[in-house]
């Protein structure tokens, strides 16, 4: 696979779509040089490089009811609405053990996208920035305002990396791969809104200024993004996977069978699209 990249967007429980769109990568043993995922795309590229088929979905969708994965009693108790001790301590050493021995043998590159709380910029973190300590960076890209506190790595101040760079693939570009797999959480008719947070965001971050400037921005970003793609596509530099069907899903939702179906949504499409998908990897490296 030269010089293709594979981005993957956020978008909290949502983001079981790209799980089940990996899924069916893994049973068709399709991996990608250079793999670049923002924080819910970050965990479940994490298992994908790590080849564990099935972790995903046992862990979003197995864990979902547990009360420590995702519940209003963890905001009482720890102000963060999904426990991330439990996500990203207790599930991946303990309860359903990660393969780090796999992840760090392969070959891949894996970039986790972060947001630098003092700047509002994205951080990007690679295999050689956070050598041993993978999970404290994906538990900073998953980090989202108000439900999650700050996670501080490397001495800087982060949050989720959807925040300053919802879907990386100017990164990507960057960083050399000028073809590139998207995978998206939301359908092609999908519009990022404006917010109308501004006071409650002065108040929780006012010491943060330009965390604020980029939350409150970052429908801008988001859709001059998708836009980007989409001119990408057409000159078939892209070749995107989005949800097929508009989703019954929100970013916190707990309900298994609709992520369930959300998942088998991934499958579907990606064996759907996969021929498609296999012709333009030929032509862009022809």
């Amino acid at each position: 696979m030269v010089k293709t990249g594979l981005v993957l967007e956020g978008g909290g429980m949502r983001g079981i779509y790209t799980a089940g769109v990996l899924e069916y990568f893994m049973k068709k043993n399709l991996y990608f040089p250079y793999v670049i995922g923002v924080s819910a795309g970050a965990c479940f590229g994490a298992s994908y490089l790590s080849r564990q088929k099935g972790r995903n979905k046992t862990v979003n969708i197995g864990y979902v009811t547990h009360p420590e994965y995702l519940s209003y009693r963890n905001f009482v108790k720890r102000r963060e609405l999904f426990g991330m001790d439990f996500l990203f301590d207790e599930i991946p050493n303990q309860l359903v053990p990660y393969d780090f021995q796999t992840f760090y043998a392969c070959t891949e590159e894996f970039v986790i996208t972060t947001t630098d709380c003092q700047t509002g910029l994205p951080v990007y973190y690679k295999k050689a920035d956070y050598v041993d300590d993978i999970l404290t960076v994906i538990r900073a890209s998953s980090s989202l305002p108000f439900i999650s506190p700050m996670v501080d790595f490397g001495g800087k101040l982060l949050l989720d990396g959807g925040i300053a760079d919802s879907i990386p693939i100017k990164k990507a570009e960057q960083d050399g791969f000028k073809t590139n797999v998207v995978i998206l959480t939301k359908d092609d008719s999908y519009s990022k809104k404006k917010s109308n947070i501004k006071w409650l965001l002065n108040r929780s971050y006012s010491k943060y200024p330009k965390l604020v400037e980029a939350v409150l921005s970052r429908y801008e970003r988001y859709n001059e993004t998708i836009q980007y793609i989409k001119e990408q596509e057409q000159r078939g530099n892209v070749f995107v996977l989005r949800p097929s069907e508009k989703l019954k899903v929100g970013r916190i939702e707990r309900n298994p069978k609709k992520l369930e179906q959300l998942y088998a949504l991934g499958m579907n499409d990606a064996r759907r699209e996969f021929n498609k998908l296999e012709m333009w990897l030929k032509e862009c490296h022809n």
